[in-house]
Order: structure tokens, then C-alpha cells, then sequence
């Protein structure tokens, strides 16, 4: 049929739902087991919200249930891909995936503590940073003790390593 023959009103939205974290092609989706766990509970929260729908228009809730759908397709295509990293089969003196490190930033003295984590648990503000990271990439392999170096434009940031922990 052509297009020409379709009411307006009858043509579906496409729902626009905002991507996940960044994650490039062909990289493993390592997350921790309380990443795990936070994006099944994401998965949970939305099955719910899904299953409560209530609207008086049947188009709103067509849209709603559609941008609900959407939704959970990323989300189920991040669980499906997931690799639990098992914290107690981390090398206790090497930072790798899943390491709690302390921090003192050379130029301030500052103290800081990091934890290294998938791409859908990271948020800097709790001290949870990427994997992907370029701090974690000037981290990984090192050792308490160490200095890890951070390339900047302007001035590039020396950090001691102060402590490794794993939970």
C-alpha cells in the first residue's frame, strides 16, 4: 500500500530513548556483581512501571509502553552481555578491574578514592570511574607505591598509590 493511503493517526512513533553509557563495539561489558545487581533492578523498575500503565488515552499508553519497551531493549542487551568480574580473583597488590585505590594527587596533596567499575555503574561523583577511563588506563597494572600519570594538555597529573582494596 502507499504511503499515501496512511492516516497520520495511524503511523506509530518511534520512541527516542537516550543511549547508554558508552560502550565501543567488540569491548567486553565487565561489570561488578553490585553493578549486576543495579541493572537488574533497572530491569525490575521498569517492568514494573510497565505493568502499571495507566492512561484514560489508549494512544498515550501505546506511546508510554512503546518508549518502555525501547528501554528495556538496551537494558536487556547490557545484562545479556555482561561479564561478572569476581573481586576475590583479583591480584590483591595489582590494580585491575573492580579496585578500590587511594589516591594523593602529587601537585596538591590531595587524598582521593576511586573505584574501577563497568561503563553503566560509573559515576565520578561516587567515586566510581569507567573502566574505559584514561584514569583507569594509567592505573591499571600498578602497585601501591607506584605513580600512575594521567596525560593532560596543559599539565599532565602525577598520582601516588596509596592503597588497593577489593571488596
Amino acid at each position: 500500500m502507499s504511503r499515501g493511503f496512511i492516516k497520520e493517526s495511524d503511523q506509530e512513533e518511534i520512541p527516542l530513548v537516550a543511549p547508554r553509557a558508552y560502550l565501543p563495539e567488540g569491548v567486553t561489558n565487565y561489570v561488578t556483581q553490585a553493578g549486576m545487581d543495579e541493572l537488574l533492578a533497572e530491569r525490575q523498575k521498569l517492568i514494573d512501571e510497565k505493568e502499571s500503565l495507566n492512561s484514560i488515552y489508549e494512544n498515550e499508553k501505546r506511546i508510554a509502553l512503546n518508549n518502555i519497551n525501547a528501554r528495556l531493549n538496551l537494558l536487556n542487551n547490557r545484562i545479556d552481555t555482561a561479564q561478572i568480574v569476581i573481586m576475590d580473583e583479583q591480584p590483591p597488590d595489582d590494580i585491575r578491574f573492580g579496585a578500590i585505590i587511594t589516591l594523593k594527587i602529587e601537585s596538591t596533596k590531595k587524598i582521593k578514592t576511586f573505584q574501577i567499575v563497568g561503563v553503566d555503574e560509573a559515576d565520578v561523583s561516587k567515586g566510581k570511574i569507567s573502566f574505559l577511563s584514561p584514569l583507569a588506563h594509567a592505573l591499571i597494572n600498578k602497585k601501591t607505591g607506584d605513580k600512575a600519570v594521567l596525560k593532560r594538555p596543559n599539565k599532565d597529573i602525577v598520582y601516588e598509590i596509596l592503597n588497593i582494596t577489593y571488596v
